[in-house]
Order: structure tokens, then C-alpha cells, then sequence
């Protein structure tokens, strides 16, 4: 199978699957006093080194179960006014909505064709009062990059927090040096399932999400798994070993895939600011669950894996003026460290030729 769905979920680097496999037979708690414990607690202590040095270097990392828990924590741990994008990602957008119900004011900007918010208005909603400005830095369905420094900024002058969701691009883009709360996955790095991040900046105080033991120092309760911690931080040694070899790889593969695909096809959202790793096209009258169906060797998307049952149009889609129609005929086509030059020939020439067929046939 060629796989081209690397927004879901990233293969498993052999660094983190090696990192991982001694701690299937040691078992102890890393929270616990005793020497097999203190030698877990070793490892995860590893891990968070390796995880935190690809983020801001005045904050503290705690581990999370994965960016759904971290952005959760982020939004519901802090008070006030929030200020957020309309092409979040759903554990944003539900999460923000969940705190409207319990009486927190909740402005959700527009973005533009290009997928970008516009400064301009950011500025004007980002007021006194406003606790929280929580974005994107790339965007999970359509890859654009978000100024996400600029915005912290606006929140800054507002006396509010910035949070940024950085699941698509850590370790990949140019990690803003002024957020206050930054939300990451292992798995979007070749890492595990089964753990995140949420970095907190020192003096950025959160409520804890999760009651408990309080293991984590910001606040965060639960038995942490070495064996996960330690595959994510290998994934991210990697990460930053190899980080300009990658890039060069992703724009070597997206030039590549705009060359081979006909004109018949229009990109979503920006071209300029964009992560390379995420291609996301339309094509009229394009049926892409038959597309799917029939091509079952290429593994691709029609939006997010989070909302892949809805039935309903993306929303990110919806949100930069597509019409349904438009959103329905658009795939996304995801690649990066493992993908390789003739696997993207292949693909998108059995894309073209399905897609020729839908044509012929209509």
C-alpha cells in the first residue's frame, strides 16, 4: 500500500520502536520510590528532555495521553474571554464551545480564502478581558501556516495567554519562541499513539484538568507509561537530527505531486504559507468516496480522520468559502519522511486515471 495520510498519523520511526520494546518487560511504575522505579522515571525524565528541546526553553513539558487531553487542559484550565479560529482543529472548536456553556464569552474568527486569518480583525477582537487566544500553527486539513506570532503577540498586549496547537507542525516548522501553552503528539511524529504534550511557559498557571496524584509537575494526574514517553522521545531526537533533511524531502515530494497532477485540479488554501507535507486539492464533480473505494492500494483522505464518519463537508473547507460541492470533491494527500518519489508517481497517476474514468462515465 502506498500510504499518503501522514495528517492522521505518521508511520512508526524503527528509532521509537527501539526505544520503546525493553520497556514492554519492565514494568515498574516511574512514579514509584524503588529502584525499578527510579530507573523508569529515568527514562521518561530522558524522553521529556528529548521532546522539550524542540520547544521554547522557559517552559516545563508535561506528558499527556495526546493533544486532545493537552488542548483540553489548556482551554478549560484557563479563565476569561476566548479567542479562537474557525478552522481549528474539533478538540479546539468543541472544547471553546464547552467553555461558552459554562459563561465564558467565546469569539471564533473567520479566516479567508487562503485559509489565513486576517490580522486586522484579529486585533479588533483580541481585546481587554480576553484570557485566552488559542490557533493553529499548521493547519491539520489543509496545511496552511498560521501567524501564529503575531497573534501571540495581540494576545500579549491584551494581557491574555496564547495557545498554540502545534500537533502538525512541531519539529517541522519554525516553533514560535512567545507562546504560553503549545499542545504536541508523538504520533504525528513517528512517535507512539497513547502520548502527547502540553508545554506550559514558567509563570503560566493552568487549573489541572485531571484530579489525582498530580505526577506530572504542572498539574496533571495519572501513572505515565515509560514505554510510550520513551518511543516519543526518541521520535523527537530524531526529529531534530534530521528536520532539514526532512523539509528538503516534503518540498522535493510536493513539487513533485503538483507537477504530476493535471490542471483540472485547484490547491485549498495558500500555497505560500503552507507546510509542503500536506496537499489538499479539488477537482469538479469528483466523487471522492468512489475515488476511495477504488483505489484501495492508496492510502489518502477526503478531511480528518477525526471527523471521517460525519457525513458532513469540512468544516476547515466550509470555512474558506468552498461550497459544499467543492469540499465533497476535495482529497488530501499527506506525505513526508518515509515516502518516496515514485510512490507519489504512482498515486497520483492512479488519482488522474480513476478520476478520468468518474469523467468519462458522468
Amino acid at each position: 500500500m502506498i500510504y499518503l495520510d501522514y495528517q492522521a498519523t505518521t508511520p512508526l520511526a524503527p528509532e521509537a520502536r527501539d526505544a520503546m520494546l525493553p520497556w514492554l518487560d519492565k514494568f515498574a511504575n516511574p512514579h514509584s520510590p524503588h529502584r525499578a522505579g527510579r530507573e523508569a522515571k529515568a527514562a521518561v525524565e530522558v524522553a521529556r528532555g528529548h521532546v522539550a528541546s524542540l520547544l521554547p526553553p522557559d517552559g516545563r513539558l508535561a506528558f499527556t495521553s495526546g493533544a486532545t487531553e493537552a488542548l483540553n487542559w489548556a482551554i478549560k484550565g484557563t479563565s476569561g474571554a476566548i479567542v479562537t479560529l474557525a478552522t481549528e482543529h474539533a478538540a479546539v472548536l468543541d472544547s471553546v464551545a464547552a467553555a461558552g456553556q459554562a459563561e465564558r464569552p467565546v469569539q471564533v474568527l473567520p479566516v479567508g480564502p487562503d485559509g489565513l486569518v486576517d490580522l486586522i480583525a484579529a486585533a479588533s477582537a483580541i481585546r481587554r478581558g480576553t484570557g485566552l487566544v488559542a490557533a493553529m500553527l499548521v493547519n491539520n486539513e489543509i496545511g496552511v501556516i498560521q501567524p501564529v506570532a503575531e497573534l501571540a503577540r495581540l494576545a500579549h498586549a491584551a494581557g491574555a495567554l496564547f495557545l498554540c496547537d502545534a500537533v502538525q507542525g512541531y519539529g517541522r516548522v519554525t516553533m514560535p519562541q512567545t507562546c504560553d501553552l503549545v499542545a504536541i503528539s508523538a504520533h504525528k511524529i513517528h512517535g507512539p499513539k497513547g502520548v502527547g504534550g502540553l508545554w506550559i511557559r514558567h509563570g503560566a498557571n493552568i487549573a489541572p484538568l485531571l484530579h489525582g496524584g498530580g505526577q506530572e509537575a504542572p498539574g496533571r494526574s495519572g501513572t505515565l507509561s515509560p514505554m510510550l514517553c520513551a518511543g516519543f522521545g526518541a521520535a523527537a531526537r530524531v526529529m531534530g537530527e534530521r528536520g532539514a533533511e526532512d523539509r528538503d524531502h516534503v518540498d522535493r515530494l510536493w513539487t513533485r505531486a503538483i507537477d504530476r497532477l493535471g490542471s483540472e485540479w485547484t490547491v485549498n488554501g495558500a500555497t505560500g504559507s503552507r507546510y509542503h507535507g500536506n496537499l489538499n486539492v479539488r477537482r469538479g464533480g469528483l466523487d471522492v468516496g468512489r475515488l476511495m473505494s477504488e483505489l484501495r492500494d492508496v492510502a489518502f483522505s477526503a478531511g480528518s480522520a477525526c471527523a471521517s464518519g460525519s457525513g458532513r463537508p469540512s468544516h476547515v473547507l466550509k470555512a474558506i468559502g468552498l461550497s459544499d460541492a467543492e469540499a465533497r470533491s476535495s482529497i488530501r494527500l499527506g506525505f513526508g519522511r518515509y515516502t518516496t518519489a515514485a510512490e507519489i508517481d504512482s498515486a497520483i497517476a492512479q488519482i488522474e486515471a480513476a478520476a478520468a474514468r468518474q469523467r468519462t462515465w458522468a
